[in-house]
């Protein structure tokens, strides 16, 4: 209670402050506009019917509208002098008109034609040119289909490069805080097989393994440098995206920059707090004449020191993407990223699981938030080359084939260093240190046939695929060792001996790693069909049949294979949408399933027993909102998601596993993203949510799983921009974080380990205007000691000072 009351409060000082900014905005645009001129029209296709809907855009500035239900539109706030007009709808070509404006002009355009192309049907673009840059629901994953958001049945969240931009991010950890309901629960550690950062969606840890809808996996965490958005899919996605990459409570697709068809680029340097240095360039160009082929590179280095005695990072990172437009029917993409980094690995100190503890907050632990526990030479390198490539090949009209291929090579080369409180009483910690030597790569061919067809008048939009997956480990990962044991309630002199020599002279004294190969394959094929039954109601029906084979764990040292399985899963999708308001407010629904493959368990009395799959399954009901020509959008739901098949230890038999147990996940998400008036933007998200585990183990049950993360989640950022008189191209931003407390240990074992709530602030002020931009950036303003966690206690960074300067060219 004491947490949400404290979200309230400071929602509500925001609130204020969001409303003062918008009333100041709103008076100095209503002074200035009395010089200012304007733009009106009208917008028809060729039979003389009036367009609604048309994205009017003023060509390299942010002003722009959309057409009213009769066709009108009006640009107002302009300066005298030459613009270009881009008009722009689905299904038809795209028209641009030069005009002149003089002062305090209202100039009339009597009217524009769209002519029809049907070609483009089945197009699916992301523009730059959006009216409110902080709303990127235009995703071709989220559907697999051409779908625009209010036909959805399913929630999704973008963080588009602009808001990144706007908020000067350098890291894919912060660029999440601005995803509604999603809390980071582990940072990226670099083991192998999961060392990617670990987050909370609707109850349920998920890691980022998607790169433009397909797989695409690391151990360290994604380069912002070349990222177009960050999707967050929510719910249990199993029906489109399988069980192997995401989680049930969602997915995170990671979606790349892609070339352009202009010569264009940025350079830029950033300087901040703990040595930070990250230098980036984006250089995009034709590679012929003819406009055919275009070429794009993204490259960044950043290094940074940690705020704790001792830790680092560094990184190099190049992605490289080429297109190629062969005819007007075929297309090819090809993206590659490369990404090289090491570091230390963060300070997460493990609660024990089997006693009780204690402690109950970190303020008890009496751990110094400046300690590290580890040394500047205990270090992992985690070098990863995704390769993503994309074939594009319209059939006809109404039909298109699209061929999409992935390869992934992760490796994590390093040791992999965590502490944990083991002994009694809660102020020894014991370190511990593996030799990590693992090598995981993932193969995915992904065919679709995409259709927008009729069928008794009634319009379909339908997608059909195959998925081949194909998941290969090889592991020679060194034991575990126990390194020493520190006292974390005064100063020891153990504390600093840890060192590579002495590491590596422990290591030498268990010179047995582990040397096997893991080899998974998954067979799928998959439907989803969006039926008009009228212009305002749809329907969707999806299946997914998945066929799991695990070949087994090889060991190499005892030429053994164990644990081979097959398994097979059905995942249905159903959703409808009603457009309340025609293409401005949509109620919807859906129920969705989601499934992760259990392997076979060997009893105690050496019976093999057979499991299913585990399976969750979400009925979700809500409205979305697309208002004032597009300027205001949001979303607001109620989701209850129920997994069932949950393997548990039987309660009548010692040591015997059953597979009848339950949990329970509910909850409300809301999002705002709101561009009122030019240089105004504001997004804003709320996550609630309520897990329990059902019917688990015995000790767990009926309390909140450790991974679901705070109950209350919210994210808020407000930016301004002035683009007329004297203070044009300068702008400010502010925002937060706020997230309820958070229970890490929860059992009748150990009793609770509660995180305190917290709330972050940020702030920003810049310049920006064609050839550069300047920033400034304060990160946790107010220097506030918080934690995060899953079963761990890791701190978090304090105040940080950051400063950039972009070229643009």
């Amino acid at each position: 209670m004491k947490a949400t009351i404290l979200i309230y409060r400071n929602f509500k000082s925001l609130l204020t402050f969001a409303f003062l900014m918008l009333t100041l905005s709103l008076v100095q645009n209503a002074l200035f506009a009395q010089n200012q001129s304007a733009v009106k029209g009208k917008v028809k296709n060729e039979n003389g019917e009036a367009l609604s809907y048309v994205s009017v855009l003023v060509k390299d500035t942010p002003q722009g509208t959309v057409t009213d239900t009769d066709g009108f539109f009006q640009i107002s706030n302009l300066k005298k002098g030459s613009y270009r007009l881009v008009f722009s709808h689905v299904g038809y070509i795209t028209q641009e008109i030069d005009i002149q404006l003089y002062e305090q002009q209202i100039l009339t355009i009597s009217e524009v034609v769209l002519i029809n192309n049907e070609d483009n049907l089945l197009e699916f673009t992301v523009s730059d040119n959006r009216i409110n840059p902080f709303d990127g629901k235009e995703s071709e994953y989220a559907a697999r289909m051409p779908l625009d958001n209010l036909e959805n049945p399913q929630v999704y969240n973008v963080v588009t490069k602009e808001l990144m931009k706007d908020q000067l991010i350098v890291g894919f950890d912060d660029a999440l805080k601005n995803a509604p309901g999603v809390h980071k629960l582990w940072s990226s550690t670099g083991r192998g097989g999961d060392g990617a950062g670990y987050y909370s969606m609707r109850g349920f840890s998920v890691q980022p393994r998607l790169m433009n809808g397909i797989a695409g996996i690391s151990n360290g965490s994604p380069d912002p440098a070349n990222l177009e958005a960050i999707e967050t899919i929510k719910g249990p996605s199993g029906t489109l995206f399988g069980g192997s990459l995401v989680s049930f409570g969602g997915l995170i697709n990671v979606v790349t920059k892609k070339p352009f068809e202009d010569f264009g680029g940025e350079a830029s340097i950033t300087t901040g707090s703990y040595g930070l240095s990250r230098i980036t360039a984006d250089v995009n160009t034709p590679i012929d004449q003819k406009g055919k082929a275009h070429f794009r590179v993204n490259t960044a280095y950043h290094q940074e020191k940690s705020f704790q005695d001792a830790g680092f990072r560094k990184s190099f990172f190049v992605a490289p993407s080429l297109s190629y437009q062969v005819n007007d029917r075929l297309s090819f993409n090809i993206n590659t990223e490369i990404f090289d980094s090491e570091s230390t690995n963060p300070l997460m100190l493990f609660l024990n699981r089997s006693r009780e503890l204690l402690v109950r907050t970190p303020k008890d632990l009496g751990v110094g938030y400046n300690r590290s526990f580890t040394s500047d030479d205990i270090t992992i390198k985690t070098p990863t080359v995704n390769i993503y490539g994309q074939a594009n090949y319209k059939i006809s009209n109404k039909w298109l084939s699209q061929t999409n291929v992935s390869r992934s090579v992760r490796q994590a080369n390093g040791y992999y260093q965590y502490v944990m409180f083991i002994q009694p009483g809660d102020s020894l910690l014991n370190r511990y240190i593996s030799l990590q030597n693992s090598t995981n790569i993932v193969t995915d061919i992904q065919q679709n046939f995409i259709g927008d067809f009729k069928i008794s008048g009634m319009r379909n939009r339908l997608v059909a695929g195959i998925d081949i997956f194909h998941n290969q480990t090889f592991n020679n990962n060194s034991a575990y060792i126990l390194f020493d044991t520190v006292s974390t309630a005064r100063i020891d002199p153990r504390y600093t001996q840890l060192t590579r020599t002495a590491v590596d002279a422990r290591l030498a004294q268990n010179p047995n790693p582990a040397k096997n190969e893991t080899n998974i394959y998954t067979y799928s094929a998959y439907f989803s069909d969006v039926l008009n039954i009228t212009e305002r109601l749809m329907t969707m029906f999806s299946l997914r049949i998945d066929r799991f084979v695990s070949e087994g764990t090889y060991n190499q040292i005892t030429d053994i294979t164990s644990g081979a399985y097959n398994q097979t899963a059905l995942s249905p999708k159903l959703g409808a949408v009603y457009q309340i308001l025609n293409k401005k407010a949509s109620l919807f629904g859906n129920y969705m399933n989601g499934f992760q493959n259990v392997a076979p368990t060997t009893q105690p009395d050496g019976t093999i027993d057979v499991f299913d799959p585990q399976h969750a399954n979400q009925w979700e009901v809500g409205l979305k909102t697309e208002l004032f020509d597009g300027r205001v959008t949001g979303n607001i739901s109620y989701y209850d998601i129920y997994v069932k098949n949950v393997t548990r230890p039987d309660p009548d038999r010692v040591g015997f596993t059953v597979q009848d147990g339950n949990i329970s996940s509910k909850g409300i998400e809301a999002e705002l993203i709101a561009n009122p008036i030019s240089g105004l933007n504001i997004i804003a998200g709320y996550g609630y949510n309520q897990s329990k585990n059902d019917r688990t183990a015995e000790n767990i049950n009926g309390r909140r799983p450790v991974a679901a993360g705070p109950e209350h989640l919210a994210n808020f950022w407000i930016s301004y921009r002035f683009d007329h008189s004297k203070l044009k191209g300068f702008g400010l931003g502010t925002g937060a974080n706020f997230a309820s407390e958070n229970l890490i240990t929860n059992s009748s074992a150990t009793g609770t380990f509660a995180l305190p709530a917290y709330k972050v602030l940020g702030a920003t002020l810049f310049y920006d205007s064609h050839a550069y931009r300047l920033g400034l950036k304060v990160d946790n303003l107010t220097n506030q000691e918080y934690w995060g966690g899953w079963t761990t206690v890791e701190p978090q960074m304090p105040r940080r000072l950051l400063a950039t300067l972009a070229m643009k060219f």
